[in-house]
């Protein structure tokens, strides 16, 4: 039985050794002090697991039996040297005690020695048991991750501590707020990884490719348009705080247009204002169309802010397309009547009510008093807003615009292009505008209407935006320029021709200073590259030197750089007979013989004739090309096309019309091309402005501008010997007028073209008809031969000539079967050198080689 026992007593001594061992362990890893505290009486032993191991050898009593865990406190930390002195205290008092335990055990003889060494390993293991079962109630604050009290700090600790869980939680808070912008840029797999405390081992396995490959695609589908709207303010319509009562004023400020990844406007920033006259230049595709779009309410843009002047300020704009608007079966009246909509629905209703209380014979008197309610209404409001009075201010813009009282009966599908823009200015100008938008105004317009509209527009008091090409108009309307360029504009002072002379000195600035920065740059980075081994210190900081000042606002961008123009050739002609077309005795009227155009006409057009038609508007030049392509017959007399093998082209001004709405412009240009490779083809359309994913617009949706240019495009693909063509230039720049000007001097067939573009007469034609007196003379030369015989005319160019812009000269003369000749020499017998001995003694060599002397 004592066996028993001390086998049991021992099995406990060892438990609680090894527990006390453990939880000294563990404190003294993860807690600043070396003592753990209860919350009952004071005495405090020293858990060192060294001591503890030692005594255990030397067989003295266990120390488990003095743990008394009601002595430690948790309210008052202590010091470290309260903490010195209490082990100090500890250890002098349990070797006292080992000293008198020793001494009671001699005396009573081993028998008690070992009853009292089983109770004290007993009681070890009561009060351990009562101890864990204290600290598991004890609330999660108080005790650490392993489960054990938490050793009590300082306060300078404490302050340390405090601070760490502040910065701790700021930095949490970053990266929170760092993850949930993540997320809101469409990268929310990444940013719940990161939230969620995955690590980059973590990802490393399976999935890890899968979801970077995810990620990648997210980032990718975000278009620019999309991340610029997400990372600057929304665009904003402002009014300003005060104006003067008769000022008017539009601004653009900080705009940027963005189509997905295309960057049309960049922080543009000009305004109209009273007293202004400004002409928006720049070639097609630059954004001036789009800018007026924005001016008058119809875009919004990506970015920037539109600044008004009063809250109601009217805008009124004449489009490109204006003609598509008018209805060829009203009367002139009629369509200036138009624009009152609001002011024609009321005297709709008013009508209605009348027509309606007349039929309410014997009706129920409630009834009836309703539609006079209505009527008396519809009354006010008719007064209101003026509506009798209506048509007399419409017949007296009719007559400002230069037409006669008898006229407004007439049909809209009766007057010519010319007249049609009258039309389409006067009913912008009966809506009362503050601001005046005009696109393209001179499209259609002879030197007499051009001259009407300049001389109209001067005379106007409201302030305009001119989106034109027309240099010579240009110059002799507008008191300020914009120059649309790369995506920004750039405001200059005074007419075109100034303008002209302020961009030239502001570009050679500009390449001066771009030129003389890059040498500099050169000679740094060459100063680099030699002493990057000798000086590394010195080379480290003038390279930082040099990225600082690439990155700085005082960098000097490069120039905008004009390339070569674009060439382009019509396809190879077909062999032509000598006759082309015969027109004898022509006699052709409209309106039953009101509007005679001619009478008794004769024109003979034989091989390489270039001819341009001239003449005022409604004179009939683009009914002379209709008679001739058999659209139209003539009231008296034959129009007809005479020669054999004659493949012809006639591009009229409606041309649009016979395009396939379904198609794409890249499919509609490949349906036309004959044999031209996918670049080239590109390459034309870019020059007609159907750049990047325009050209996978559907035809529907294009502006009858882009229709009209996609219609020359396919036109320009497709061989044939005949060209007719009716104002081909009419939504072309510069730069794409001067690249048909070169592919019709290079053609090989005849030519017939009606065009008001004086420059683009003289360098395409070569031959003169003008209608003179409804008849139609030819002269036997160019546009200057044409003017030099009109002293009248000659004088009046002389005039509108702009200063800077090369003035009318006389056609060039090319000599295509020369060209051909030469280019048949050139690819005769294939190489280029193969008609050339470049080695002397080759045939010597050989013979020598082979014996032959």
């Amino acid at each position: 039985m004592r066996l028993v026992l001390n086998s049991v007593a021992s099995t406990a001594l060892g438990i609680a050794l090894v527990s006390i061992s453990t939880h000294a362990f563990t404190q003294s890893a993860f807690s600043r002090g070396t003592f753990l505290s209860s919350r009952h009486h004071d005495v405090s032993i020293p858990f060192s697991h060294t001591e503890l191991h030692a005594k255990a050898k030397k067989k003295k009593a266990p120390l488990v039996s003095n743990v008394d865990f009601d002595a430690f406190d948790d309210d008052e930390p202590m010091s470290k040297k309260d903490l010195i002195d209490a082990q100090k205290a500890e250890a002098k008092a349990a070797k006292k005690k080992e000293a008198e335990a020793a001494a009671a055990t001699d005396e009573e003889g081993p028998v008690a020695g070992k009853k009292d060494r089983n109770a004290a390993a007993m009681k070890a293991l009561k009060d351990m048991e009562r101890a864990e079962a204290q600290m598991a109630n004890k609330p999660k604050e108080d005790v650490d991750e392993f489960g054990m009290p938490k050793a009590k700090l300082s306060k300078k600790e404490m302050k340390e501590a405090k601070k760490k869980e502040e910065k701790d939680a700021k930095k949490k808070a970053a990266k929170d707020a760092k993850m949930a912008k993540r997320a809101a840029d469409g990268d929310d797999e990444e940013a719940e990884a990161e939230v969620g405390g995955f690590s980059d081992s973590i990802l490393a396995n399976g999935d890890a490719e899968a979801n970077a490959t995810t990620k990648e695609e997210k980032k990718k589908t975000i278009t620019l348009e999309e991340r610029i709207r997400k990372e600057r303010p929304p665009p904003r319509v402002r009014v300003m705080e005060s104006a003067q009562p008769n000022f008017s004023s539009l601004r653009l400020e900080n705009i940027g247009i963005t189509f997905r990844d295309q960057e049309v406007l960049k922080d543009v920033t000009w305004g109209v204002q009273t007293g202004d006259r400004i002409g928006l230049v720049g070639h097609n595709g630059a954004g001036k169309t789009t800018q007026l779009k924005i001016m008058n309410g119809e875009m919004e843009p990506t970015t920037g802010d539109v600044v008004k002047s009063k809250k109601d300020l009217r805008v009124a704009m004449l489009r490109q397309e204006f003609v598509d608007e008018l209805l060829p079966d009203r009367t002139l009246l009629e369509e200036f009547m138009s624009v009152f909509e609001e002011e024609n629905q009321i005297l709709e209703d008013l009508r209605e009510a009348e027509t309606q209380l007349e039929k309410m014979t014997g009706a129920d008197p409630d009834v009836m008093q309703e539609v006079l309610d209505r009527m008396q209404k519809l009354q006010a409001n008719a007064e209101n807003k003026d509506v009798y009075a209506l048509e007399s201010r419409a017949k007296k813009t009719m007559n400002l615009m230069g037409f006669e009282d008898d006229e407004e009966d007439y049909l809209v599908a009766m007057f010519s292009g010319g007249w049609k823009m009258r039309i389409g200015l006067g009913k912008v100008l009966l809506k009362d505008p503050n601001i005046l938008l005009l696109d393209e105004p001179t499209n259609h317009l002879d030197l007499e209407s051009v001259e009407w509209l300049e001389s109209f527009l001067r005379q106007q008091n409201i302030p305009m935006i001119i989106v034109s090409h027309d240099r010579e108009f240009l110059d002799r309307v507008c008191n300020k320029i914009v120059d649309a360029e790369g995506g920004s504009c750039t405001e200059y002072d005074g007419n075109y021709s100034r303008f002209l002379e302020l961009k030239k000195s502001r570009m050679d600035s500009w390449n001066a200073a771009y030129n003389s920065q890059e040498k500099k740059i050169r000679e740094e980075r060459k100063w680099i590259q030699k002493f990057k081994l000798k000086q590394p210190q010195a080379t480290k900081q003038r390279t930082a030197q040099l990225e600082k000042l690439v990155k700085s606002d005082d960098y000097v961008k490069k120039p905008p750089f004009v390339g070569k123009p674009f060439k382009f050739r019509f396809p190879d002609a077909p062999r032509l007979s000598p006759e082309v077309a015969d027109i004898k005795g022509v006699s052709h009227s409209y309106g039953n013989g009101v509007n005679r155009l001619f009478e008794d006409t004769d024109l003979f057009i034989e091989k390489g004739d270039r001819i341009a038609v001239l003449g005022p508007n409604g004179s009939g030049k683009s009914t002379l090309l209709r008679l001739l392509t058999g659209r139209e017959e003539p009231d008296e007399g034959t129009a007809a096309i005479v020669g054999q093998n004659i493949v012809m082209k006639y591009f009229e001004q409606n041309q649009a019309d016979a395009l396939d709405l379904s198609k794409t412009v890249i499919d509609t240009v490949q349906g036309s091309s004959n044999g031209q490779s996918y670049n080239e083809l590109r390459a034309l359309l870019g020059q007609f402005l159907f750049k990047g994913d325009a050209v996978e617009k559907k035809v529907e949706n294009l502006s009858g501008g882009e229709k009209a240019r996609l219609s020359l495009c396919c036109m320009m693909l497709e061989p044939a010997n005949l060209l007719i063509l009716d104002e081909p230039t009419n939504h072309l720049d510069i730069p794409a007028k001067e690249m048909l000007e070169e592919a019709l001097q290079h053609f090989e067939g005849s030519i017939i073209v009606v065009s008001h573009d004086r420059y683009f007469i003289s360098r395409a034609a070569t031959t003169i008809v003008a209608v003179e007196d409804k008849k139609l003379i030819k002269y036997q030369g160019d546009y200057k031969f044409y003017t030099d015989k009109s002293k009248f005319l000659k004088k009046k160019l002389e005039e509108r000539a702009v200063k800077g812009v090369e003035r009318i000269g006389s056609a060039p003369v090319i000599d295509l079967e020369a060209m051909q000749i030469e280019t048949k020499k050139k690819n005769f017998g294939g190489a280029k050198t193969a008609g050339q001995v470049t080695r002397k003694n080759k045939g010597i060599k050989n013979a020598k080689r082979n014996g032959i002397q």
